[in-house]
């Protein structure tokens, strides 16, 4: 068991009954993020090969270009990442090593601030008004499509935790606990209304694990362009400011800097298969800490 400094490599089946404790694990982010749920399908699919992509809709020359870290490095077969595993269990539930319907892994594109009004509906849909069997966790990941912008990323958070509680109150909320009303509009200034919402973000009592993922380092095929605004270290600071102001939040912090410097990097920015396999299974220990049993 991971002792909270160390990483465990779980099997297949280890990380299926991991995910089968959560009724949904929902991954919100931008493309590093979409990386990390393929990862995620490659283990529990089992198939280095195609595991991340929808390759049951493969023609025979995208099965050539997207094989292994093609997955990955290659935009148009990257594109074609499985979003959520309920369309593995729809077009090819063989190849999931799951039980089918014991696992609910889904990722929504969410990656600049401000969001769109969709974005956001769609995130109202994944989760229920009522209290589910099992809990629900949450992954967030966002940063270079703000180039690193301390407070755009802090006010994405914000909006994903105040929209997700105010829809579904049971997240925020123990059941000893009523939740709270939202402060009038007509009532204080808008400072002062901020303040007392990350107040209450920071004290919510329910069950609602939440964990945020900062980028990971660059690589030297960095366009030069973004090698002021994001670099090394711009990255390294953005991570440190982040780590402290989403704990302020109750969020939990896994910074990718120091476990990528020195991983393949085919765009100076995505890691490759590799990298992002292990960014997955520190993903799968943090869910594997949660301890289930106080939802």
């Amino acid at each position: 068991m991971p002792r909270g400094c160390d990483m465990r490599w779980f099997s297949t089946e280890e990380i299926c009954e991991i995910l089968g404790r959560f009724e949904k694990v929902i991954i919100l982010g931008d493309s590093m993020m979409r990386h990390v749920i393929g990862s995620i399908n490659v283990l529990i699919r089992k198939d280095l090969g195609y595991g991340a992509v929808t390759d049951w809709n493969f023609s025979p020359e995208e099965r050539q270009d997207c094989f292994c870290n093609y997955q990955f490095n290659v935009k148009a077969c990257s594109v074609q990442g499985i979003f959520k595993t309920a369309d593995v269990v729809k077009n090819d539930p063989e190849s999931l090593a799951c039980r089918a319907n014991t696992i609910d892994v889904i990722i929504e594109m969410m990656i600049r601030f401000p969001i769109p009004s969709d974005e956001l509906d769609r995130l109202r849909a994944l989760i229920p008004a009522k209290k589910p069997d099992r809990p629900y966790a949450f992954v967030f990941g966002h940063g270079l499509w703000n180039d690193l912008d301390l407070q755009a990323t802090l006010d994405w958070l914000d909006t994903l935790l105040d929209i997700s509680k105010q829809h579904a109150p049971w997240l925020a909320s123990s059941p000893n606990n009523k939740p709270s009303t939202p402060p009038s509009r007509t009532k204080g200034s808008a400072a002062r209304e901020a303040a007392a919402a990350k107040r209450e973000r920071k004290h919510d009592s329910g069950f609602w694990p939440r964990l945020f993922l900062t980028p990971n380092a660059s690589g030297k095929e960095k366009p030069d362009e973004w090698i002021v605004s994001q670099g090394n270290k711009a990255l390294m600071v953005f991570e440190e400011a982040v780590g402290v102001e989403v704990n302020r939040r109750g969020v939990e912090h896994l910074g990718t800097w120091n476990m990528s410097i020195q991983s393949n990097k085919f765009d100076g920015v995505h890691v490759d298969l590799k990298g992002n396999l292990i960014k997955a299974m520190m993903v799968i220990n943090w869910l594997n800490m949660i301890e289930v049993e106080k939802f």
